[in-house]
């Protein structure tokens, strides 16, 4: 890891060490404890690095591509452990900006994947299920946005109550003007916060991934890993 970002993430590292270790600290929700599988999995509850997290899981909803509800009314936002300090540090970024980090999706079962393929058998929109888990399957991609504080904004760009970002386009919206750097039929006002969104990403370490504006990669997101079966409620 380079020395910069040691330096810069070293005071949340700190601050989440072991992720039992102390309150976090931002007043935040009773994050429950974890079944068995997901701490087996090392994964963690998202509100445990971002206490003041948005969590707007479109998939737990019919609100998404598929039109069908594709996780549990109460799934929850796994990440794995590894993905916690940049996640922090990235919210403590916006925050100081008046943003919330608000999350569509964290760990994706296999299952999910699968089925979500063969609606959408593109690999630029929706990656091929395989022999091993990358990216959401194994926890360490999420899907991302921040809030705003224009109002009134259209029921379509809010979550939880509060207004979001204008991005350009919606979550899973799979044309030419979703990709992270696209510019045409995107106002100046989008591009300008989805650049602040991957700056204070990159403050964490996570990488945009170039189809999807919204999709960050943490630590080894593209290694080869078993597939796993952790429920996400």
């Amino acid at each position: 890891m380079p020395l910069a970002r040691v330096a810069r993430l070293a005071p949340v590292m700190a601050a989440l060490a072991g992720l039992g270790a102390g309150p976090p600290a931002l007043a935040g929700p009773d994050v429950p404890p974890l079944g068995a599988a997901a701490r087996a999995a090392g994964f963690v509850d998202v509100r445990s690095a971002v206490p003041d997290a948005v969590i707007d899981l479109r998939y737990a909803t019919a609100d998404n591509f598929t039109g069908t509800q594709l996780y549990p009314s109460d799934a929850r936002c796994l990440v794995h452990q590894s993905m916690a300090p940049g996640l922090a540090a990235a919210a403590s970024s916006l925050r100081a900006q008046g943003h919330l980090l608000v999350f569509w999706d964290c760990y994706r079962p296999h299952d999910v994947q699968v089925k979500m393929f063969s609606l959408v058998p593109n690999p630029a929109w929706v990656a091929r299920p395989g022999r091993f888990a990358h990216s959401h399957e194994s926890g360490r991609s999420v899907d991302v946005t921040f809030t705003a504080g224009q109002q009134p904004c259209p029921a379509q760009q809010r979550a939880d109550g509060l207004c979001l970002a204008d991005m350009g386009t919606d979550f899973d919206d799979f044309t030419a003007r979703a990709t992270a750097f696209a510019t045409q039929g995107i106002s100046a006002d989008a591009q300008a916060n989805r650049a602040a969104l991957r700056t204070a990403m990159n403050y964490g370490g996570l990488k945009v991934y170039a189809g999807e504006w919204w999709h960050f990669d943490g630590p080894g997101a593209g290694d080869d890993r078993p597939i796993l079966d952790v429920p996400v409620d």
